[in-house]
């Protein structure tokens, strides 16, 4: 079934939710409301979007409320479509505090609505390429750097770059978080721009991730290590390296290549090159949450994981 969709906030985001919305055959587009009228009229003439004049009118006409709008905002909006019975897409992160994204996990419960937070790296083809390889990591690194872009000032580094790593570790890491190390630099905004920070699970897994927004070049990079294997995945260029270790066989052939350690025990290395899809991954999680939707399943980033992605990324923040 076609779900009804409307946009809040219309800035750099919200018009690419609105042009695939649009396009894609499991949503009916209704329209979208930006409180700047300036911005709101331009995109309704430009694009031709029914623009509405109010959040409540927008979400009245809809069956899934998708918003794009600065964080800040993200609890009011949600906790009034909730309120009115209709799904909720969120942007990530879930909301400005963890109080605020645990409200709205009751309220969802409350009103039986399903919501969805925009992690989108989990929809990266590298990253979903290879997901089912990755097993009990423990140790994981993460480079995510960014040249600088002042309309991400507003919030820390952790909370604009590094949470989406964080939101992929979790959702790979089957433990409890027991410590959290971290510091952050504060370069040329208010809050930091360079953030490192040691995350320590329960299980022993460590994780170590690092983001920036003062770079020079655009870097997205994990890599994950675990018994007899190695995963590189680049978020960015798309991109994964898969590296495997077995017994090595009795009779090795000239070309296997063989490592031998100090007990005298032989390993044999081989690379695993997985296809990598081309998708559209903000179309593909708006897509899966139609699909949960309609077919009454979990969606593949709920607002528990969004909340915990944002606890972990305070967590960080109250450590600097």
């Amino acid at each position: 079934m076609m779900l009804k969709a409307g946009v809040l906030g219309a800035g750099h985001l919200g018009k690419i939710h609105l042009k695939l919305l649009n396009q894609s055959d499991k949503y009916e587009l209704v329209g979208f409301y930006d409180p700047i009228e300036e911005n709101a009229q331009k995109v309704a003439e430009e694009f031709g979007y029914t623009k509405f004049n109010s959040i409540d009118e927008l979400i009245e006409a809809v069956d899934v409320v998708d918003i794009v709008t600065p964080t800040l905002s993200h609890f009011d909006c949600a906790k009034k479509a909730i309120e009115k019975g209709k799904h909720i897409f969120i942007e990530k992160p879930i909301t400005k505090t963890v109080e605020e994204a645990e409200t709205l996990i009751t309220l969802a419960d409350k009103h039986q609505v399903k919501g969805q937070v925009g992690h989108v790296e989990r929809f990266n083809p590298a990253f979903t390429a290879v997901k089912s390889s990755i097993a009990n990591p423990m140790f994981i690194e993460t480079h995510r750097l960014a040249e600088f872009n002042p309309r991400g000032t507003d919030v820390p580094v952790v909370l604009d770059l590094m949470i989406h790593d964080i939101d992929v570790i979790l959702s790979v890491v089957n433990s409890k978080v027991k410590n959290v190390h971290a510091s952050g630099v504060s370069v040329i905004s208010d809050t930091p721009d360079i953030a490192n920070a040691r995350i320590e699970f329960e299980n022993g897994c460590v994780a170590n991730l690092t983001a920036s927004r003062i770079s020079l070049k655009n870097m997205r990079k994990s890599r994950f290590f675990q018994r007899d294997a190695y995963i590189a995945v680049d978020f960015f260029e798309k991109a994964t390296e898969v590296v495997k270790m077995k017994d090595a066989p009795k009779n090795p052939g000239d070309f296997d290549m063989i490592l031998q350690n100090a007990e005298g025990i032989k390993k044999q290395i081989y690379f695993e090159n997985p296809t990598i899809e081309a998708n559209n991954a903000i179309l593909d999680e708006l897509e899966t949450f139609a699909n949960a939707i309609n077919n009454n399943t979990t969606p593949i980033v709920t607002l528990e994981q969004g909340t915990e992605a944002l606890r972990v990324a305070h967590m960080i923040i109250n450590d600097f």
